[in-house]
């Protein structure tokens, strides 16, 4: 595509498959907007999105935004475009997260690199957050090693646990979500993201169709967003035994890392689900501090951690509400 028929409606449709990325209770914290003449779209952080329990630092906020630019990207390179990506442009302008150049995508070296996102395009309709069983299948190490040079293509690593560092791991998770239990603060926090479909029209927030089964035996990875009350009818079933664990960091901790986390993030995400693996989180331990640096493995563990996702074979999850795209995306007149 040139970028002399770069128009609205293309614009529009690359800010709708960037707002398909996951975030935090799907708070969806971004805004964009469009300058015709400079042909670049500006992502800002939407910070009355923010959890100032669970997310003070808005670490968790900047790694929702990195997913929504990465798939951004991976569209820009379905329609043809170069997405010239600068991540915090103007320092001084905090919320101003990055922005996005679109060009034609030119035949070099970093137009190949761009052919690599538009194979991830199909998968962005297909990606949704399964809080399901898997079953016991272990992923192949060709599909682990490829999901590892997914991170690794946005200067992340990504590792799958193992023991005795993935019982440690599991433990905390554990730890967290009874913590966030017995916080009221934190539960409050977290009802008000959650929305009851028989008498909400979600556009934002977990729906309830989403929280998927509770654990027959309360040892769950996934966060249960019933908190402390008890949603009608929901099921009691078996999760995984040993579910399949990996570790998401980053060498930095700070905005340009947690966007490079997020981006490396959901390219994992988009690979795993071309790869039929379906995928949920367990961020719990990553919300309190003291248990966040225990997350490392203890002997060659370096960097920090950002994400912990749950992988395997299993339902894909539902769909999830998203905003209107008229209240996240602004184009100039």
């Amino acid at each position: 595509m040139s970028t002399e028929t770069l128009t609205d409606a293309v614009v529009t449709g690359l800010v709708a498959d960037a707002t398909a990325a996951p975030s935090m209770h799907n708070a969806q914290p971004w805004l964009f907007h469009y300058g015709r003449r400079s042909r670049t779209l500006v992502l800002r952080a939407d910070y009355e999105r923010r959890m100032p329990q669970a997310d003070p630092s808005t670490r968790a906020l900047h790694i929702g935004c990195g997913a929504a630019l990465l798939n951004l990207r991976v569209s820009a390179a379905h329609h043809g475009l170069d997405a010239v990506t600068t991540l915090l442009p103007a320092p001084s302008e905090p919320a101003l997260l990055a922005s996005v150049r679109l060009d034609d995508l030119p035949d070099t070296p970093r137009g190949r690199a761009g052919e690599e996102l538009r194979a991830l395009h199909p998968a962005i309709a297909n990606r949704h957050t399964s809080r399901y069983p898997f079953d016991e299948r272990a992923i192949p190490d060709d599909v682990r090693a490829r999901l590892s040079d997914a991170a690794r293509a946005e200067g992340a690593d990504f590792a799958f646990l193992t023991e005795p560092h993935l019982g440690t791991v599991l433990d905390l998770i554990r730890d967290a979500e009874g913590y966030d239990r017995a916080d009221p603060a934190r539960e409050a926090e977290q009802e008000h993201w959650v929305r009851y479909t028989k008498s909400d029209a979600p556009v934002d927030g977990i729906p309830d169709y989403a929280f998927g089964p509770r654990d027959a035996t309360e040892r769950a990875t996934n966060r249960d967003f019933d908190g402390t009350s008890s949603l009608a009818g929901r099921a009691r079933v078996l999760f995984e035994q040993r579910p399949q664990l990996a570790l998401l960091s980053t060498e930095g901790d700070r905005p340009a890392d947690w966007l490079r986390a997020g981006q490396a993030l959901e390219r994992v995400l988009l690979a795993a689900t071309l790869e039929q693996v379906s995928t949920s989180f367990a961020t719990q331990p990553l919300e309190w501090p003291e248990l966040r640096w225990v997350l490392r493995e203890p002997v060659h563990g370096t960097g920090h951690p950002q994400m912990i996702i749950r992988l395997g074979y299993g339902p894909t999850g539902p769909h999830t509400p998203r905003r209107p795209l008229d209240r996240v995306l602004t184009i100039e007149p």
